[in-house]
């Protein structure tokens, strides 16, 4: 697999670091990656990380558009072939259940027709809550893909099920979904 077109949103958790590692096998395969990134991102990782990967700029905003004169949520939209979601966080999969589209990731995720992954990612007790699993089931049945957290040690101390999946993990979803 190689030479597709690789939308890749990154919302505000820890596990964010994972997906700079995803980004940097996805293109030494000879992948093209775009990273949007919502603000809360820019907490745990830096912009500057994925321009150095992607040799592209990263997009943050919904009304400064960058590159498509249509805005960005149309254009990125129309030239991925997969759109990823790594990691997803309680809020942005709460936001995609319920049709809200408030920043440039979650109107990229209503405006795309390529196939949605999503690898959530945080504590046990909030992957755990009635609330996010229902929000799982409603963007699963709105034909999202979820790629399930593993269990292990999470950042707040604990072990228990909300580590985002791994690099190596994503990147074969990433290839069967492409195949």
């Amino acid at each position: 697999m190689a030479g597709h077109e690789i939308l890749l949103g990154v919302s505000g958790g820890v596990a964010a670091y994972k997906s700079a590692d995803l980004v940097s096998q996805l293109v030494k395969q000879g992948d093209s990656v775009s990273v949007v990134m919502t603000k809360s991102a820019g907490e745990f990782i830096g912009p500057a990380t994925f321009e150095a990967l992607t040799n592209r700029p990263v997009y943050r905003d919904l009304f400064s558009p960058q590159e498509h004169f249509l805005g960005e949520h149309i254009g990125l939209a129309r030239r991925a072939d997969l759109f990823l979601i790594a990691p997803a966080t309680a809020n942005v999969i709460g936001k995609l259940a319920n049709g809200i589209a408030d920043d440039l990731l979650t109107t990229l995720a209503m405006a795309a027709t390529c196939p949605v992954l999503v690898a959530p990612a945080m504590n046990v007790e909030m992957w755990n809550k009635p609330a996010v699993q229902r929000n799982i089931q409603q963007i699963e049945q709105d034909g999202l893909q979820i790629i399930s957290p593993d269990e292990g040690w999470l950042s707040c101390g604990v072990i228990g099920k909300g580590r985002m999946a791994e690099p190596s993990e994503l990147l074969k979803v990433i290839e069967q979904t492409l195949d």
